[in-house]
């Protein structure tokens, strides 16, 4: 039976404590204990099924990795406050000092600050490499190379990493390959590919309601447990834990998680095709002329579409900011960073998301000033949505008539 993401959480049945059709949230810091015997064993890791704290776990955050590892085919995962709150316990339990990371250029800006600026603290080093050329990723490998890292569709330029290539090499160089997976949730599988690990932040698409900071680390049950050590975990240690409430949260909004996909993705699709043939220099991976669309469309499960997420380029910072601005004052969607919310939200991400990359190395990458990233929303009537989008552009001498 070919593996549907969307029917593995909807699989998944919990009982409220008093038979609800919602998992009871266990809104406490700590837990009792009817023997001190048990007590001990709990924090030793051998008594399943018994809490102790909840930076350690809870009933809430539990229930909420079951549901996002049966989502990305992991055996297990681990819920935390924030998407770099799984990030960076993932890349400081996989490397030490003296390690080197290989990483594609173009992620998160959060992400390649903690990896340029903070990690060479603790003599961690990373080559930033376009992560489309193999040739040039396999070239960066070292003798100290621990982690391969990349986003499925890359922030804000959305290049697609070739998840199954990469996977090879990963494994051929006895590294891991940590894949972001937050501008796919259910299109993409990374770990049916190959992938070692698969980060989410919860924030974007997933919680989708733009109410709460999350984030998820799915992978095997033995590299989850080895972050919750109570000894050298780096999760366990750094405490990046969920509350119990928001996880409760994310829980319910997950599942209607396959309805919005397809909605923003045909929203996307619909838009990008619309405003590539108006002549606007249009990238997104459903376009035929985005260079890896053959790729990721080979890659994606068709029902979820080719995500929510475009960009385009109105030629320079001022009439970026102009366009937002008259948008967001037309009702079309708000001037704000994150995405997956309901409403369309755009920004310029060379001052924003990925202001902490340096302006020469924004450039080399391809990052210009008039860029506009897109996190298109679930407009019921998308070609209004469209033509509204355009009277925009047409009043700013963006577009002619």
């Amino acid at each position: 039976m070919k593996f549907n993401p969307a029917d593995k959480i909807q699989d998944l049945q919990y009982f409220g404590e008093f038979g609800g059709v919602n998992p009871s949230i266990s809104d406490s810091s700590t837990y009792t204990f009817l023997s001190a015997k048990t007590m001990f064993d709990t924090f030793e890791g051998n008594a399943e099924g018994c809490y102790l704290y909840s930076r350690h776990s809870s009933p809430s955050n539990l229930y909420l990795g079951q549901a996002l590892a049966a989502m990305e085919g992991t055996e297990t995962a681990n819920v935390a406050a924030s998407g770099m709150g799984a990030i960076t316990p993932v890349l400081l339990q996989l490397c030490q000092s003296g390690d080197h990371i290989v990483s594609s250029r173009t992620i998160y800006g959060g992400t390649y600050a903690f990896m340029k600026n903070f990690l060479p603290r603790l003599d961690i080093k990373t080559s930033f490499v376009d992560i489309t050329k193999l040739d040039v990723v396999e070239a960066a490998i070292t003798p100290q190379t621990k982690v391969l890292y990349c986003e499925t569709v890359s922030n804000p330029l959305l290049e697609v990493a070739d998840i199954e290539s990469l996977a090879k090499i990963a494994k051929k160089h006895n590294i891991k390959l940590v894949v972001d997976n937050t501008f796919s949730p259910l299109s993409v599988a990374p770990v049916k590919m190959g992938a070692d690990v698969v980060i989410h932040s919860l924030t974007k698409f997933i919680n989708g309601s733009s109410d709460t900071v999350g984030g998820v680390v799915c992978g095997t049950q033995e590299f989850i447990d080895s972050l919750r050590n109570v000894n050298d975990g780096a999760s366990m240690l750094l405490g990046p834990t969920m509350d119990s409430l928001r996880a409760a949260s994310v829980l319910k909004n997950l599942r209607t998680l396959h309805i919005r996909m397809k909605q923003h993705s045909h929203n996307a699709l619909y838009l990008a095709e619309r405003f590539e043939k108006d002549g606007l220099k249009t990238v997104y991976p459903g376009l035929q002329s985005h260079p890896s669309h053959e790729l990721y469309k080979n890659m994606i499960n068709k029902e979820y579409g080719f995500g929510g997420m475009l960009t385009i380029d109105v030629g320079s910072l001022d009439k970026a900011n102009e366009l937002m601005e008259l948008m967001q004052n037309r009702n079309l969607g708000y001037l704000a960073v994150s995405l997956g919310f309901y409403k369309t939200l755009f920004s310029a991400p060379g001052t924003s998301t990925s202001s902490e990359i340096p302006l020469e190395e924004q450039k080399e990458m391809g990052l210009t000033d008039g860029l506009i990233r897109f996190s298109i929303g679930l407009d019921n009537d998308i070609e209004r949505t469209y033509n509204m989008m355009k009277d925009c552009m047409v009043e700013l001498g963006i577009l002619t008539q």
